[in-house]
């Protein structure tokens, strides 16, 4: 479900210029790549053409002095001052050029009926857009509501206007770079075509993430000065930027706290001995550990009392694992699969436990134990399961997902537990799957074909993100979405009493 076949017109490349048709044609081989023509010619080719997808590629001048010859800019919108189309799946060609290793900058393309040199170039780089050139809004709009994208080169700047002696220059360094981008504007045809996207019910964030978060807003709004966090607050680097941005300051240790700070320490739990040296800095601490995480050290610290070795299945990485581990270091020993479980020693067969990392994937975990029953019959099992409520159900819907869709996209954090076994999860069902931080990650590679694509995010991920991949693929073609719901979830947990 991809490609031409899907849309009354074929899609077109629209190059304005000989020059750029003679860049960009020869490297995209079967693909309709038509001259325009220069400025209102293109108007012309637009008016006479029956809509259908378009996507523009040819050269421009920036307007933002952050640009440089060869620089590439992609359109999400484009505009005149009065009219604008947008172009939502700019993300994805961005990401793709960016994975070529091009300079790409995303963002609004101006468009002027003639070359904007002197006070009308300052004046337009000041309403924010990029770059500006003569003819792409017109040729978007041929599109007609189609799939509409916009590559565009830059040959001139604010510094180095086009009459200029080097232009030549660098006009041959922006045809070089448009001839370099074909194969991703190739990608972004092949990747069109409408598509149903199957959201997984539940997603995103869990109520730890949620009570994490909220404790870092709390502790903001209630210092003046800095609020320090002891790593990630969560494992999502878009939560951290946003925090970032707000105030927070990331610190790996306590040592890095200034003395009688206010410290939060992060969902997922962290040593004694953190505690600790926290408070010997006199540090205003509060922590944001999950309660399910602090369920799972309770239960180690009585099973080190009673005197067992607890084998612990995790990721011995993790910082969820090493906190654990902190709880009692002399008797928990980590076990991260299957091969492990069967050559692991303990120092008295009949007295040991096992606990389990809250984010692992369930049936991995169970694996794990079924071989450390089999061992040690006298294995002392948690008194519920540790694995959390928000993992074993994001894990259920995944299952479900991919039980349907030619391709599973996972939105998080490739050092979030959870969102990293989602992945796997859903490739055990058969079913591709990738995980991404966010769309720009998205290859259009893996959407070629993929006319069922199930969406979910681990459950450290906003749920915009997951919203803005949506929206991105409907920049390829028409989109259906469906709720593919598996559960409920309406576990909330208070805060802690620090900010409550």
């Amino acid at each position: 479900m991809n490609g031409a076949a899907d849309h009354a017109v074929a899609p077109v490349v629209a190059t304005p210029l000989r020059t750029e048709h003679a860049a960009v044609a020869p490297a995209l081989p079967g693909t309709p790549v038509v001259r325009t023509g220069r400025g209102a010619r293109s108007s012309a080719w637009a008016r006479d053409r029956a809509a259908g997808p378009v996507l523009v590629a040819g050269v421009a001048g920036a307007l933002s002095p952050d640009l440089r010859p060869g620089d590439l800019v992609v359109a999400d919108q484009v505009t005149d001052g009065t009219t604008t189309v947008c172009s939502p799946a700019a993300p994805l060609l961005a990401g793709a050029l960016t994975r070529r290793g091009l300079p790409v900058h995303v963002g609004t393309l101006a468009t002027s009926p003639s070359v904007v040199t002197g006070a009308a170039r300052t004046a337009l780089a000041a309403t924010g857009a990029l770059a500006v050139d003569t003819e792409t809004l017109p040729l978007a709009s041929a599109a007609g509501g189609a799939p509409f994208a916009a590559v565009r080169a830059v040959v001139d700047t604010p510094t180095a206007p086009l009459l200029h002696p080097g232009t030549p220059g660098r006009g041959l360094t922006a045809l070089r770079a448009l001839r370099a981008a074909a194969p991703a504007m190739a990608e972004w045809l092949a990747a069109l075509g409408p598509r149903e996207v199957l959201l997984a019910s539940p997603r995103s964030f869990c109520a730890g993430v949620t009570r994490a978060i909220d404790t870092v807003e709390r502790e903001l709004q209630r210092h003046q000065g800095p609020v320090y966090v002891r790593r990630q607050i969560v494992h999502n680097a878009h939560v951290v930027r946003s925090l970032e941005q707000r105030g927070a300051v990331f610190v790996e240790e306590v040592d890095d706290v200034p003395v009688g700070s206010p410290l939060v320490l992060a969902a997922h739990g962290v040593a004694p001995a953190v505690h600790a040296a926290a408070a010997d800095r006199g540090l205003a601490v509060v922590d944001a550990t999950c309660p399910l995480v602090s369920k799972v050290h309770a239960e180690v610290r009585r099973a080190a009392r009673r005197g067992e070795t607890v084998l612990l299945i995790g990721h011995r990485e993790h910082e969820e694992v090493e906190g654990t581990v902190g709880e009692a270091p002399d008797d928990v020993v980590v076990v991260a699969d299957v091969d492990q479980a069967r050559t692991v020693a303990v120092r008295d067969p009949e007295r040991v436990s096992y606990a389990v990392q809250t984010t692992l994937a369930v049936d991995e975990a169970e694996a794990v134990a079924a071989v450390l029953r089999d061992r040690f019959p006298a294995l002392r099992a948690p008194r519920r399961d540790d694995i959390c409520y928000a993992t074993t159900n994001r894990q259920q819907a995944v299952r479900a997902l991919a039980a349907q869709a030619d391709l599973v996209l996972v939105v998080g954090s490739a050092n979030s537990s959870n969102s990293v076994r989602l992945v796997e999860v859903a490739r055990r069902a058969g079913c591709p799957a990738h995980l991404v931080e966010d769309a720009a990650q998205v290859d259009l590679r893996w959407l070629a074909g993929a006319g069922r694509i199930g969406l979910s995010a681990g459950a450290s991920a906003p749920p915009h993100l997951v919203d803005e991949l949506v929206t991105c693929l409907s920049g390829l073609g028409p989109v259906r979405v469906q709720d593919v719901h598996v559960t409920d979830e309406d576990v909330t947990f208070t805060l802690p009493p620090e900010v409550s």
